[in-house]
């Protein structure tokens, strides 16, 4: 027979609503970053003199970095402490902030962003698996992770409307002034907010083999996908990054397999619905990442926008991003998350088809501005969804690595639509300007092709969610743990952290038999 032990919710007090907060605050800074200089790069190669070659490190060496230590920072945040992650993150990126901003050289410039993008692949798993395990409870969990899937989609388009505002004001080097400030609230909300959970995993039990082959495959692997569309996908750079990539992976297979303790246990994949849920959101910020790319190109170089009003146009869509993640949060106790995630798939395919007709004398209103809501609350309801089902089923001691998971997938999905729809883009834009086609007529052609297939990686996107958990917020099961061949290390080190005593927040119902 079984008793449930019933626990008060702790995001109904003001500690765990001020904790909510500030864990999305990490989110929200991580995520706008990787959006908020693309209409900012016209003025960073006037005043730094970059190439076009270099500049387009100032975007790729954010997200390459960023991907690439993703896994290695999750598992090292379930190891060794969460809160010694978040805080050794939040850090260094606040310093290559101040960095970049300082930066009269385009190589100082490159520098502080893949330090942003490293810094951030220890704070998003370290802050998204304290927020799993804080709030633990079925409807704490639904809202939490609904509120960080909300933020996830709101900073994207955010950060494009603030690197406008400060580009078109104070100047471009705002961008990353504005970071240390927020830095330093989030180090000192961590000191109050979340216990010391230091951990002490021996480093003779450490993968450091699994360590080195993973983030180097990914690191290959994104470098590869990042500079395809510009050296061409068979030029010798990009065969060579991707073979790489791939001889890195089967590597680490390998090594895992034969590892007492692997970085990545493979067991973590026999989550239900964890890996359907993961391929899901590579294949929708496929068309997500990449719709944006084009639209904003559109705007700036073929409706002749500024870069405060491209900014400011994605206002609506952000506002319609929070909106489809508050209605999904709501329904996600009455049809679970399946329904909504490819209900939202499809919703944000019929927004980008409408942005795939877009005129090259278009305007605002009539051509933009439908298609751009509609998308986002698809957005919405996919980020809150993933996020919730791709979570769902995993175990405190596995959290961090299943944050790395979901994070890693977005940013991998991002770089790969990049790679592949501006492949489609630029080579219809050719073959037009070769046919003595206008130049914006051209342009808008390739982002027409560009579009349609983000589109169709929207639909390709929905179908996989079709084998996604289906979760309405049930606690995870505490013989959960036998099922899975979780890393003795790790229920160690939570043992060892959890020895002294008094939790000060609630823990997940318990089941006693």
């Amino acid at each position: 027979m079984s008793v449930t032990t019933p626990e008060a919710s702790f995001l109904s007090t003001p500690r765990g609503r001020v904790t909510l907060l500030f864990l999305c605050l990490v989110g929200f800074i991580d995520f706008a970053d990787g959006s908020i200089l693309n209409v900012s790069l016209p003025a960073i190669q006037r005043d730094l003199g970059v190439s076009v070659q270099n500049l387009q490190w100032v975007l790729s060496g954010y997200v390459l970095t960023y991907g690439g230590f993703l896994l290695l920072g999750g598992r090292l945040s379930d190891l060794l402490g969460r809160r010694r992650f978040l805080l050794a993150g939040t850090t260094a990126f606040g310093v290559a902030s101040l960095v970049s901003g300082f930066a009269h050289h385009a190589g100082v410039l490159v520098a502080g962003r893949l330090v942003q993008g490293l810094a951030a692949a220890l704070m998003t798993p370290a802050a998204l698996s304290i927020l799993t395990t804080t709030f633990d409870q079925g409807t704490d969990r639904l809202k939490a992770l609904g509120a960080w899937g909300a933020v996830g989609g709101l900073a994207s388009l955010l950060g494009v409307f603030l690197g406008g505002v400060l580009t078109g004001g104070p100047g471009w080097r705002w961008v990353f002034y504005v970071n240390p400030p927020v830095c330093v609230i989030i180090v000192a909300a961590t000191y109050w907010l979340v216990e010391d959970d230091r951990r002490r995993a021996r480093l003779s039990q450490f993968d450091i083999p699994g360590a080195l082959l993973i983030t180097s495959a990914m690191l290959s692997l994104i470098y590869g996908l990042v500079r395809a569309p510009v050296i061409g996908w068979s030029s010798p750079g990009a065969i060579t990054a991707l073979a790489v990539a791939a001889v890195l992976l089967v590597g680490f297979i390998l090594n895992e397999r034969l590892q007492a303790h692997p970085l990545v246990p493979f067991s973590i994949f026999r989550v239900k619905g964890l890996a359907a849920a993961d391929a899901t959101q590579v294949i929708a910020f496929a068309g997500f990442g990449s719709m944006f790319f084009f639209i904003t190109l559109y705007m700036q170089n073929v409706l002749g926008f500024s870069a405060t009003q491209a900014g400011l146009a994605y206002v609506p869509a952000g506002l319609a991003v929070v909106l489809g993640a508050g209605l999904s949060s709501q329904l996600f106790a009455a049809v679970g998350t399946r329904p909504l995630i490819v209900a939202g798939a499809v919703l944000a395919a019929i927004g980008v088809l409408w942005l795939s007709r877009v005129p090259v004398r278009g305007s605002y209103l009539a051509d933009l501005l439908g298609g751009l809501v509609i998308m986002g609350v698809g957005l919405g309801a996919v980020l809150v969804g993933v996020q919730t089902a791709g979570n769902a089923a995993v175990l405190p001691e596995q959290a961090g690595l299943a944050a790395a998971l979901v994070n890693a997938a977005f940013q991998l999905g991002v770089a790969l639509g990049l790679a592949v729809f501006s492949a489609i883009a630029t080579a219809h834009t050719t073959d037009l300007l070769g046919r003595g086609i206008a130049p914006p007529v051209a342009l808008t052609g390739g982002f027409h092709r560009a579009l349609l297939a983000s589109a169709v990686s929207l639909i390709v996107a929905a179908a996989i969610a079709t084998r996604a958990a289906n979760t309405k917020g049930e606690p995870i099961a505490d013989d959960t743990a036998t099922s899975l061949d979780v890393d003795p290390i790790t229920l160690g080190a939570d043992a060892q952290a959890s020895t002294p005593t008094t939790p000060t927040t609630p823990t997940t119902p318990t089941t006693q038999s």
